[in-house]
Protein backbone atom coordinates (compact mmCIF):
# COMPACT_ATOMS: atom_id res chain seq x y z
CA UNK A 1 0.00 0.00 0.00
CA UNK A 2 2.97 2.53 0.96
CA UNK A 3 4.59 1.42 -2.57
CA UNK A 4 1.45 2.31 -4.22
CA UNK A 5 1.35 5.57 -2.52
CA UNK A 6 4.55 6.73 -3.12
CA UNK A 7 4.20 5.81 -6.87
CA UNK A 8 0.45 7.60 -7.33
CA UNK A 9 2.13 10.49 -5.41
CA UNK A 10 4.98 10.90 -8.00
CA UNK A 11 2.48 10.04 -10.81
CA UNK A 12 0.64 13.17 -9.86
CA UNK A 13 3.88 15.05 -9.09
CA UNK A 14 4.44 14.79 -12.75
CA UNK A 15 0.99 15.63 -13.89
CA UNK A 16 1.56 18.53 -12.17
CA UNK A 17 4.22 19.33 -13.60
CA UNK A 18 2.76 18.98 -16.84
CA UNK A 19 -0.35 21.15 -15.56
CA UNK A 20 2.16 24.15 -14.63
CA UNK A 21 3.48 24.37 -18.09
CA UNK A 22 -0.19 24.24 -19.31
CA UNK A 23 -0.22 27.17 -17.06
CA UNK A 24 2.07 29.33 -18.23
CA UNK A 25 1.62 28.72 -21.67
CA UNK A 26 -2.01 29.62 -21.38
CA UNK A 27 -1.03 32.54 -19.11
CA UNK A 28 2.11 33.67 -21.61
CA UNK A 29 -0.45 33.37 -24.92
CA UNK A 30 -2.96 35.84 -22.79
CA UNK A 31 -0.47 38.65 -22.16
CA UNK A 32 0.88 38.38 -26.16
CA UNK A 33 -3.19 38.07 -27.34
CA UNK A 34 -3.66 40.85 -24.31
CA UNK A 35 -0.86 42.94 -24.95
CA UNK A 36 -0.82 42.98 -21.02
CA UNK A 37 1.85 43.20 -18.93
CA UNK A 38 2.85 40.44 -15.89
CA UNK A 39 1.41 39.64 -12.88
CA UNK A 40 3.27 41.22 -9.64
CA UNK A 41 0.75 39.36 -7.78
CA UNK A 42 3.11 36.12 -7.03
CA UNK A 43 6.33 38.47 -6.02
CA UNK A 44 3.78 40.59 -3.47
CA UNK A 45 2.91 37.22 -1.89
CA UNK A 46 6.42 36.15 -1.38
CA UNK A 47 7.14 39.57 -0.13
CA UNK A 48 4.04 39.57 2.47
CA UNK A 49 5.18 35.69 3.47
CA UNK A 50 8.67 36.66 4.29
CA UNK A 51 7.64 39.51 5.93
CA UNK A 52 5.15 37.43 8.07
CA UNK A 53 7.85 34.57 8.65
CA UNK A 54 10.54 37.50 9.98
CA UNK A 55 12.43 36.73 7.08
CA UNK A 56 14.28 38.58 4.59
CA UNK A 57 14.31 38.41 0.94
CA UNK A 58 18.36 39.44 0.74
CA UNK A 59 19.66 42.29 -1.88
CA UNK A 60 18.42 45.97 -2.58
CA UNK A 61 17.10 47.25 -5.45
CA UNK A 62 17.17 45.00 -9.06
CA UNK A 63 18.47 42.11 -7.45
CA UNK A 64 16.17 41.57 -4.81
CA UNK A 65 13.48 42.05 -7.57
CA UNK A 66 14.91 39.43 -9.19
CA UNK A 67 14.95 37.33 -6.90
CA UNK A 68 11.27 38.23 -5.58
CA UNK A 69 10.54 37.26 -9.07
CA UNK A 70 12.27 34.06 -9.03
CA UNK A 71 10.61 32.87 -5.66
CA UNK A 72 6.87 34.20 -6.70
CA UNK A 73 7.99 31.81 -9.94
CA UNK A 74 8.89 28.65 -8.19
CA UNK A 75 6.00 29.07 -5.54
CA UNK A 76 3.83 28.99 -8.79
CA UNK A 77 5.83 25.54 -9.88
CA UNK A 78 5.15 24.08 -6.11
CA UNK A 79 1.74 24.94 -6.11
CA UNK A 80 0.91 23.26 -9.54
CA UNK A 81 3.48 20.26 -8.60
CA UNK A 82 2.04 19.80 -4.84
CA UNK A 83 -1.83 20.00 -6.21
CA UNK A 84 -0.69 17.26 -9.19
CA UNK A 85 0.90 15.10 -6.19
CA UNK A 86 -2.35 15.53 -4.19
CA UNK A 87 -3.85 14.22 -7.18
CA UNK A 88 -2.07 11.10 -7.81
CA UNK A 89 -2.29 9.90 -3.80
CA UNK A 90 -6.06 10.44 -4.18
CA UNK A 91 -6.11 7.62 -6.89
CA UNK A 92 -3.43 5.35 -5.63
CA UNK A 93 -6.30 5.42 -2.28
CA UNK A 94 -8.77 4.65 -4.51
CA UNK A 95 -10.59 8.13 -5.58
CA UNK A 96 -10.84 7.31 -9.44
CA UNK A 97 -13.23 10.17 -10.57
CA UNK A 98 -13.14 10.52 -14.74
CA UNK A 99 -12.02 13.37 -16.63
CA UNK A 100 -14.57 15.98 -15.77
CA UNK A 101 -14.80 15.67 -12.00
CA UNK A 102 -10.87 15.17 -11.59
CA UNK A 103 -10.53 18.63 -13.77
CA UNK A 104 -12.19 20.33 -11.73
CA UNK A 105 -10.89 19.12 -8.38
CA UNK A 106 -7.51 19.48 -9.91
CA UNK A 107 -8.44 23.28 -11.10
CA UNK A 108 -9.74 23.82 -7.69
CA UNK A 109 -6.91 23.26 -5.66
CA UNK A 110 -4.64 25.07 -8.17
CA UNK A 111 -6.66 28.00 -7.37
CA UNK A 112 -6.69 27.31 -4.03
CA UNK A 113 -3.30 26.96 -3.75
CA UNK A 114 -2.75 30.27 -5.91
CA UNK A 115 -5.03 32.45 -4.58
CA UNK A 116 -5.59 31.33 -0.78
CA UNK A 117 -2.59 32.68 -0.18
CA UNK A 118 -3.11 35.88 -1.61
CA UNK A 119 -6.13 36.34 -0.59
CA UNK A 120 -4.98 35.04 3.44
CA UNK A 121 -2.24 37.70 3.01
CA UNK A 122 -4.00 40.57 1.64
CA UNK A 123 -2.26 40.62 -1.36
CA UNK A 124 -5.04 40.48 -3.22
CA UNK A 125 -8.75 39.91 -2.59
CA UNK A 126 -10.51 37.64 -5.30
CA UNK A 127 -14.26 39.12 -4.43
CA UNK A 128 -13.02 42.71 -5.73
CA UNK A 129 -12.00 41.43 -9.53
CA UNK A 130 -13.44 42.22 -12.50
CA UNK A 131 -14.63 39.56 -15.43
CA UNK A 132 -11.17 40.17 -17.17
CA UNK A 133 -9.33 39.72 -13.87
CA UNK A 134 -10.88 36.45 -13.60
CA UNK A 135 -11.09 35.10 -16.83
CA UNK A 136 -7.09 36.01 -16.88
CA UNK A 137 -6.94 33.63 -13.73
CA UNK A 138 -9.42 30.49 -14.37
CA UNK A 139 -8.47 29.86 -17.82
CA UNK A 140 -4.94 29.06 -16.87
CA UNK A 141 -6.30 27.14 -13.79
CA UNK A 142 -8.64 24.92 -16.39
CA UNK A 143 -5.76 24.88 -18.60
CA UNK A 144 -3.75 23.68 -15.51
CA UNK A 145 -6.50 21.14 -14.36
CA UNK A 146 -7.30 19.40 -17.83
CA UNK A 147 -3.84 18.62 -18.43
CA UNK A 148 -3.11 17.51 -14.90
CA UNK A 149 -6.22 15.30 -14.98
CA UNK A 150 -5.42 14.12 -17.59
CA UNK A 151 -2.23 13.26 -17.30
CA UNK A 152 -2.46 11.83 -13.63
CA UNK A 153 -5.62 9.33 -15.99
CA UNK A 154 -3.00 8.42 -18.05
CA UNK A 155 -0.62 7.12 -16.26
CA UNK A 156 -2.47 5.11 -13.91
CA UNK A 157 -2.21 1.50 -14.66
CA UNK A 158 -5.54 0.39 -13.45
Amino acid sequence: MLSRLITGTLRGAAAGAAGTTALNAATYLDMVVRGRPTSTTPEQTVEAISEAAGVSVPGEGEERDSRLSGLGALSGITAGVGTGAILGAARALGLRPRLLVSSVLATTGALAGSNGPMFLLGVSDPRTWDSAAWLSDVVPHLAYGVTAAATVIAMDPE
